[in-house]
């Protein structure tokens, strides 16, 4: 089966184990993938994540994180889709929230958060923003 959109696939699997209270949800594992949970993984919205074989593409666990039985996640929004993609340069990255979510991009340094892109002058192709 052929996913126009592996990356909002990633996301819809994330919201939907935390809206059920999974500990985990497995995803078909990819670099872009394993590079945005570890993002979510240093701004503190996952408990972790791990890349584990199946003789195939492999498989993405990622463990979600909770307090007083939420999801740290409250929403998760793709921004650049295949069919209309969002580049923005660095004085153009937008705040997520007011400051209390991130945008994860994609920049010639590797996939960023937006404070750190600004931090960096950098700019890049904005995937998703995470609340």
């Amino acid at each position: 089966m052929s996913m126009t959109d592996p990356i909002s696939d990633m996301l819809t699997r994330i919201r939907n184990a935390g809206s059920a209270g999974h500990k985990m949800v497995d995803i078909p594992a990819s670099n872009l993938k394993a590079a945005i949970a570890g993002v979510l993984y240093r701004r503190g919205f996952i408990r972790g994540f791990r890349r584990m074989e199946d003789n195939k593409q492999g498989i993405l666990r990622v463990y979600l994180s909770y307090r007083g039985g939420k999801s740290l996640i409250v929403g998760l929004k793709r921004i650049s889709k295949p069919g209309c993609r969002v580049y923005r340069a660095a004085d153009e990255i937008p705040r997520v929230m007011a400051g209390r979510g991130i945008a994860v991009l994609t920049t010639p340094r590797g996939v960023l958060t937006d404070s750190e892109a600004r931090k960096q002058g950098v700019g890049g192709e904005v995937l998703l923003h995470v609340w």
